[in-house]
């Protein structure tokens, strides 16, 4: 499960999560890439859940890069909790992701097989996306 190892603050406001992602949204490790279409917060146990269902179809053949990581913490009150008392505890961390952005790569394995543990890993996920093939630089020129 991914987390930091240390913060400065402990708790963080929600935020937006307004335009397109600007940084990270192009795949530049592997072949093969999983873009977000839509706006979220990914959690750490979603993002784990992605990669083991993707390194399981592969059977650790290829390797599998994750370019998100959870860095926000999201807190959440007690159950049967009064209103007021201030703001709960750390429960839990995400990652902002906003659309256009690679949230994994893979390479290493052939493109069916490739494509299909994309899928399968953007199953695990609460967000649309798509499966995109890396641009080669030589194709422009």
């Amino acid at each position: 499960m991914l987390l930091p190892k240390r913060v400065k603050y402990r708790k963080q406001q929600r935020g937006r999560m307004k335009g397109k992602a600007t940084r990270g949204n192009t795949v530049t490790y592997g072949e093969f890439g999983l873009v977000a279409m839509e706006p979220s917060w990914i959690t750490s146990n979603q993002i784990e859940a992605a990669r083991v269902a993707m390194t399981r179809y592969t059977r650790r053949g290829g390797k599998v890069w994750i370019k998100i990581f959870p860095d926000k913490p999201v807190t959440q009150k007690p159950a049967e909790t009064r209103m007021g008392s201030g703001k709960g505890s750390p429960e839990y961390w995400v990652a902002v992701v906003k659309p256009g952005r690679v949230m994994f790569e893979i390479g290493g394995v052939d493109e069916a097989a490739a494509v299909e543990a994309l899928r399968l890993g953007g199953t695990k996920l609460p967000i649309k996306t798509k499966i995109v093939k890396r641009e080669t630089e030589e194709a422009g020129e």
